[in-house]
């Protein structure tokens, strides 16, 4: 762990971080000078404010996979793979360079497009309805089926996440379940399906059920307005839904604190920031996964650097304290 080394921890504990590329992780993840011809740097607007944001080149990927055996890939939220003619969107190709440098037991973790499971997208500075919410066709022929693809068996996994709705914006748990079914429904069968819901009221049982008929894995977040993981965890009674035995925490952002500032504080995503991480993340992290062990589960944690400032560093603390417990 001296050397951020996160393979081989556990048969079946896999730890990887939400994106890849950060220069803050020079010194860390990827070695100093390895990249430094090949670096691009991007503005990223965030809120009213602009950060200039270091990218290191995708070769870099070989390094990550050194270190971690799964990757969140983030990119794919913000548009298909495919667009609405079958011709290749940019991220088409950048994916099929990430498949370039991935190695047998290597694995990415794709976050499925906000176009198909996002209720209200933004569209000129504000939040509409989104016509294609749920629309399986989109999903199928657009992202499914290209992603397989190109990933083979390096595909690890799906992850459908929904946004945050506002309780004007809501709909009753009992629709939300409905239109959950019949989408699950009307895609290909696949047993990596993942979905965050960033609604506490849709984290019920009508859902849950949904979720266990389809074979399909709840996400447990640590995100601005969920509860606690530990109460998620209650709430649905300790169960996994996956058939495969996979499951996917994520550490976002820290409980109450938007994605705007929570960016703000952990830029350039180099070191931890005081008082930023909830000090009771890391041990419900831990008891989930325990669990998940003592059930024969494959456990998949993704690391957002916004949890707490770097996220290799949170990973080591949670490496650290799985050694220190008995399963």
């Amino acid at each position: 762990m001296k050397r951020y080394q996160f393979r081989g921890l556990h048969p079946n504990i896999f730890i990887g971080m939400a994106s890849d590329r950060y220069a803050g992780w020079i010194g860390q993840i990827y070695s100093e000078g390895r990249y430094s011809q090949g670096i691009t740097r991007r503005t990223h607007k965030v809120g009213e404010r602009s950060f200039v944001e270091e990218v290191l080149p995708v070769e870099s990927l070989g390094e990550y996979f050194e270190h971690f055996p799964i990757l969140e890939i983030d990119y794919t939220f913000y548009r298909p793979l495919l667009d609405k003619s079958g011709k290749p969107t940019p991220y088409f190709f950048t994916l099929k360079q990430y498949r370039q440098y991935l190695k047998k037991d290597d694995r990415l973790i794709l976050k499925v497009p906000q176009l198909v499971f996002a209720r209200r997208i933004r569209k000129a500075g504000r939040f509409v309805e989104n016509e294609a919410y749920l629309n399986p066709d989109i999903f199928t022929n657009q992202f499914y089926k290209p992603a397989v693809e190109i990933l083979g068996p390096s595909l690890g996994g799906f992850i459908f996440e929904q946004e945050y709705q506002p309780k004007k914006e809501r709909v009753e748990v009992e629709e939300m379940a409905e239109s959950l079914n019949a989408f699950l429904k009307a895609i290909p069968k696949d047993k990596r399906y993942h979905i965050e819901l960033r609604t506490e009221v849709y984290l019920s049982e009508p859902v849950f059920k949904i979720l266990e008929k389809h074979g399909v894995g709840l996400v447990y977040s640590h995100w601005t307005w969920l509860p606690p993981l530990s109460k998620q965890f209650s709430k649905t009674k300790g169960r996994f839904f996956n058939p495969a035995g996979d499951c996917i925490l994520r550490l976002m952002t820290p409980l109450r604190m938007s994605y705007e500032d929570s960016y703000a504080k952990a830029f350039p995503f180099d070191k931890m920031v005081d008082g930023m991480m909830n000090p009771e993340m890391i041990e419900d992290t831990i008891q989930i996964i325990m669990e998940g062990i003592k059930r024969r589960k494959r456990m998949n944690l993704i690391i957002n650097n916004r949890a707490g400032g770097n996220a290799p560093m949170i990973a080591e603390q949670i490496a650290k304290r799985l050694q220190e417990v008995k399963f």
